[in-house]
């Protein structure tokens, strides 16, 4: 089976370099962008299985490209980028992308990044009518249809909203959700005070769906940003 067809949108010659031997000596398949537009058009013509973009374009900004990618393709998208500001990764975030890696940044974490939405694509791909119906992940069973989560077999006795809340985190498993996404998601709008909310929810959510919620094995916090639900093995 061949690895995904990675397309790599960056202007930086070193780092473009650096990244596809990277992605060749590992087995897995590139093709390049070194502007906005092109990589709009690579990402139409050949449809690859995941893109690495740069945000700092010469033509255009790289959430520009990720606002149109995102208008046709649900394509997962990995942002790798100098800007390492929180107000940078929720833009980034909030316009589509999956993940958001910050320069300068090891192999090994990029190789890690890509397992981990390789296996978010398999999990989708796999489990594409359990969406509808029914998601595993580790000993965390939601029944969709039946509007009830179970634990190690264990029925969960959660609220309505940590209910929406897990739906929500259980759908997109693997992505990092930022907190506007998911209040509007959750109700419908995005104030300061759905923020803290949503952090309360989080907390009982937690305590009822982690074992030691200090170490999260299910949820976790990207501080400033938002929540991803991990895929556990």
């Amino acid at each position: 089976m061949n690895k995904p067809l990675i397309l790599v949108v960056e202007d930086d010659m070193p780092i473009r370099n650096l990244i596809t031997t990277t992605l060749k000596a590992h087995g897995y398949r590139s093709i390049t962008a070194l502007n906005g537009e092109t990589a709009i058009l690579e990402a139409s013509s050949h449809n690859p299985d995941i893109m690495l973009l740069d945000l700092g374009l010469p033509d255009i900004d790289g959430v520009e490209v990720i606002h149109r990618v995102r208008s046709w393709s649900n394509m997962p998208i990995i942002v790798i980028s100098a800007r390492s500001e929180d107000s940078d990764k929720i833009k980034a975030l909030d316009a589509g992308a999956d993940d958001y890696l910050t320069k300068p940044f090891s192999v090994e974490e990029l190789l890690a990044r890509l397992r981990v939405t390789q296996r978010r694509l398999s999990a989708l791909q796999i489990g594409a009518v359990n969406t509808e119906s029914v998601f595993v992940n580790g000993k965390l069973k939601v029944d969709f249809a039946a509007g009830c989560a179970f634990l190690d077999g264990q029925e969960l006795h959660l609220t309505p909203s940590e209910y929406k809340l897990l739906c929500l985190l259980c759908k997109n498993v693997g992505k990092v959700l930022t907190h506007t996404f998911i209040t509007q998601q959750i109700w419908g709008r995005s104030w300061e005070n759905d923020v803290a909310s949503l952090r309360v929810f989080m907390a009982t959510l937690r305590k009822k769906l982690e074992k030691d919620p200090d170490a999260p094995q299910y949820i976790q916090t990207h501080i400033g940003v938002g929540y991803r639900m991990m895929k556990v093995e």
